[in-house]
């Protein structure tokens, strides 16, 4: 894994979003973001919306014995459908970390030093054994993955809303 920058705290602004949100088993997860990514970026094209930043991957629910409810985004400002949502990034304090390759290294990183700087995230518990509901987890593809398909090249940014 390549540290490109952080783990650091970062205010940011609230930011308008249009994404496809849905329920998905952790396992194929990934398969599953690759698939509505691709319907997300046909649907932008189709509509003529140019996004106003990166596209990023959301995790509303994390709960990896069971069902996770993604989204798959983008920054922009745009009309959506009964299909791509309008939504909204939530304004706060983040935990930010940006790395190249290796997302499980990237993610434990992010959690050993926010738990060295005693820093809370923005997280509750779920109904029973549903997982934890966040506020704002974001994984930001800062490397467009429409010109780079290789994942392990795209540079991503880890920011986890805090308390």
């Amino acid at each position: 894994m390549e540290v490109v920058d952080g783990p650091r705290l970062e205010c940011r602004d609230a930011r308008p979003t249009l994404g496809i949100r849905g329920r998905t088993p952790f396992r194929g997860m990934l398969a599953e973001r690759d698939r509505r990514l691709a319907e997300l970026i046909a649907w932008l094209d189709t509509n003529g919306v140019e996004p106003d930043g990166p596209f990023f991957l959301r995790l509303h629910t994390v709960d990896m014995a069971g069902e996770m409810d993604i989204e798959v985004g983008a920054f922009a400002t745009a009309a959506g459908d009964d299909r791509v949502a309008q939504g909204t990034a939530p304004a706060g304090e983040y935990v930010v970390l940006r790395y190249i390759n290796h997302s499980l290294r990237a993610h434990r990183l992010l959690f050993g030093w926010a738990d060295t700087h005693a820093v809370r995230f923005d997280v509750e518990d779920a109904d029973a054994d549903a997982g934890a509901d966040w506020a704002g987890r974001f994984e930001i593809y800062i490397t467009d993955p429409r010109t780079e398909p290789r994942k392990t090249r795209w540079e991503t940014e880890l920011a986890f809303l805090t308390r």
